[in-house]
């Protein structure tokens, strides 16, 4: 009995960690990681590095303080300064909604690089295996299946390119801990990979599905660092992959389409075989943020709302058939993604910022619970940093009135 309980729990962690790394790895994701390669080369990978770091002080200091304490992050932040849970809920689901948007998109130009399917019928075939996930019985269940397989199909595929282009480790691995791009030249790639991998819904997806499966309270704090760290590893090795993938074929003087960085990077590096494997990565990437932004998004109303609790399965349903029907009348989402990006700038210092205060708040944690002091320290640098890039991105919110 022991021994089904520790393999269905080993089974929810690992679901956590991969809605996490999942979310994460968007189709903005493979454009920012192909863009900035093109940029920098090998010295994207020292931005890898930052980030991660960076990365790891947000994941380790959110998932504690939520799976601890049992509490949600809109619950947390009501506990820290009432009402401010309600600001917390409608910046992430507002940001959630509008980069699920973008990743329905994503979605479609997936099975249009594949199949050369009209993208209209990408939009609602990618809408429609989103809903289908949710109408399972056991939905919690279907996604971390869904979330793990897809995951290990983008591994597997970012692997066999990196075989055929075959690039050069070892300039890879000096660049990354000494560029020869000037540091402050690569400081802002470090913010941008920095929002994008853990800034808006994104951070709280794996703790919250912990939360949902019961696995909270001190007790479980081993399981809980266990299934952070590796949410955090599946991400960063995505990351490194794609990025090997990248510079493979960048080192050798391609110079990228900026109108589809990432796709260009497989198509000249593989051909028309690795055009269609990244189609398929492009694919995979979508569906998976599609559930992590629908079920994170609506898991922040479901305990402000008892409506919403009562009716979660339609409720996440319902975002998921929003999100299509706009990227159907609206089409290309570009203006929508500079919005969100600014808002998830703004949010990644609020939310860490409110997990901190409460870290040190024994009526939240309980009496017995000691937040590490070093944890605490770093995520003070972390929230400074990334409100230094929200500042910055409220900059990039003129371009939707240009």
């Amino acid at each position: 009995m022991e021994k089904n309980k520790s393999n269905s729990n080993f089974g929810v962690l690992l679901g956590a960690a991969f809605i996490m790394a999942t979310s994460a790895i968007g189709p903005g994701f493979l454009t920012q990681t192909a863009k900035f390669v093109n940029d920098y080369q090998g010295g994207f990978g020292f931005v890898i590095l930052v980030s991660v770091i960076l990365s790891i002080v947000v994941q380790l200091n959110v998932w504690r303080v939520l799976c601890v304490s049992g509490l949600r992050g809109q619950d947390v932040a009501n506990k820290v300064l009432p009402g401010m849970g309600y600001v917390i809920a409608a910046l992430i689901v507002l940001g959630g909604l509008v980069f699920n948007i973008g990743n329905v998109g994503g979605g479609a130009l997936g099975f249009n690089t594949i199949f050369g399917m009209d993208l209209k019928w990408g939009y609602i075939i990618t809408g429609a295996l989103g809903v289908v996930i949710f109408l399972f019985k056991n939905a919690g269940k279907a996604m971390d299946t869904l979330t793990k397989v897809l995951g290990g199909v983008m591994i597997i595929v970012i692997f066999i390119v990196i075989f055929i282009v075959q690039p050069p480790v070892g300039m890879a691995v000096k660049e990354t801990f000494v560029p020869s791009v000037g540091y402050s030249t690569l400081f802002p790639a470090i913010l941008t990979l920095l929002g994008g991998t853990v800034g808006g819904y994104i951070t709280f997806s794996g703790a919250h599905r912990l939360i949902d499966a019961g696995i909270t309270k001190e007790e479980n704090l081993g399981q809980i660092k266990k299934s952070s760290m590796m949410g955090i590893g599946v991400a960063t090795l995505v990351r490194i992959l794609l990025f090997l993938a990248i510079l493979g074929v960048v080192v050798k003087g391609v110079s990228l389409d900026p109108a589809n960085p990432a796709a260009d990077a497989f198509k000249q590096g593989a051909g028309e075989l690795g055009y269609r494997f990244f189609g398929l990565v492009l694919l995979s990437a979508s569906i998976t943020s599609v559930v992590g932004a629908a079920y994170t998004s609506v898991s922040f109303l479901k305990t402000l709302n008892k409506t919403v609790a009562k009716y979660e399965k339609w409720f996440t349903v319902g975002f998921i058939v929003l999100s299509t029907l706009v990227m159907v009348v609206v089409g290309q989402p570009a203006q929508l993604l500079v919005l969100a990006g600014a808002l998830n700038g703004l949010i990644l210092p609020l939310t860490l910022g409110i997990c901190l205060i409460a870290s040190q708040k024994p009526e939240i944690m309980g009496k017995t619970y000691h937040h590490p002091t070093s944890l605490f320290v770093l995520g003070i640098i972390v929230v400074i940093l990334s409100a230094y890039l929200g500042i910055t991105s409220l900059g990039s919110l003129g371009k939707l009135f240009a």
